[in-house]
């Protein structure tokens, strides 16, 4: 009975007391800056498993993904917290770097990583010749694991999320180097 009548004195002095409204501002959230938003939410699934990249990866090395914004901020247009956003990915058909990596070394000579990859006249050429008397066979070897040698319709191999892929940084004329000052 005494907790009963606590509650209802309680109620009735918490409802007279004034409660500040939380403070809400609503903006174009593809505005925000970095610390204002967290990408992906992590609340979704971001990771396919198949390809170990973001879902919906596109030939354009993109993927859309569903953001959050910082309490108290409102995106004009979903009238929540999330929007969506862009983050970079690597674009990927199926083609498993390890896969092609072990075909290269054991059956090699016989043109089964060209194969794999979609060289099929390569992969020939290695079967008749036994992988150029085995001396092609130690060059593919290389030229997969260093990963210059990729799959023929242009996409990147399958590796584990955060696993040991090659980052390739290229340099041509218009490419601007900072001078530094002990130069």
């Amino acid at each position: 009975m005494s907790l009963l009548l606590l509650m209802v004195i309680s109620t009735v002095f918490s409802e007279g007391e004034p409660v500040d409204p939380p403070l809400v501002h609503r903006t174009d959230c593809s505005t925000l800056r970095l610390g204002q938003y967290i990408c992906p939410d992590p609340e979704y699934d971001l990771i396919d498993p198949a390809t170990q990249q973001p879902r919906g990866c596109t030939k354009d090395n993109k993927a859309k993904v569903v953001c959050k914004a910082a309490d108290g901020i409102i995106c004009h247009g979903s009238d929540n917290s999330t929007f969506k956003r862009e983050i970079p990915c690597k674009f990927t058909n199926g083609y498993s770097f390890e896969t092609a990596l072990l075909l290269s070394i054991f059956l090699g000579m016989f043109g089964a990583d060209r194969f794999y990859l979609g060289y099929p006249a390569m992969g020939l050429l290695k079967f008749c010749t036994l992988g150029f008397m085995f001396l092609g066979q130690l060059v593919d070897v290389i030229l997969i694991a260093t990963q210059v040698v990729g799959p023929a319709d242009g996409s990147l191999y399958v590796i584990p999320y955060y696993g040991a892929r090659i980052s390739i940084i290229k340099s041509d004329n218009y490419t601007y180097r900072l001078p530094q000052n002990d130069w």
